[in-house]
């Protein structure tokens, strides 16, 4: 069987190269931060002294909608939403805006204690607050 390769023949090396590179996961396999990333849910990562907080969009979710789960680093979120009423006398082309899944694994940049995590879901927004294990903090090393 042979693969066929399409390429853009106004395509330079230089631009292919560009274009891999933005493509491309910066701090994928070998980086600083493991290549887990799965997932169609917007979220930001970020953290403090203490914590890595974590962002994600989900509007129009409700608390019981929403799964989040950690394990050995790495946090899942799953969000569901079904509504099975439909508008009587409508015929619907589309159906995107009542129900549907979104999900998003992702390796967490820190050691963290699993176990003491705080969730908040506000304005459409779901804050995860995950403590960094005493492992994971800055020491002092004393000269002596």
């Amino acid at each position: 069987m042979m693969t066929l390769i399409r390429r853009d023949p106004t395509e330079t090396p230089m631009t292919r190269l560009w274009n891999q590179f933005f493509n491309e996961p910066v701090l994928g396999n070998g980086g600083l931060m493991p290549a887990i990333e799965e997932g169609n849910l917007a979220l930001d990562v970020s953290e403090d002294d203490k914590n890595v907080v974590v962002r994600a969009s989900l509007p129009g979710f409700r608390k019981d909608d929403i799964d989040v789960e950690i394990h050995d680093g790495v946090l899942s979120i799953k969000a569901e939403r079904s509504d099975e009423n439909e508008e009587k006398g409508e015929t619907y082309y589309r159906r995107e805006r009542r129900y549907g899944t979104v999900t998003r694994r992702v390796a967490l940049p820190s050691i963290v204690e699993e176990g003491n995590t705080t969730a908040d879901l506000k304005d459409g927004v779901l804050t995860l607050r995950i403590p960094k294990s005493q492992k994971a903090m800055p020491r002092k090393v004393k000269i002596g």
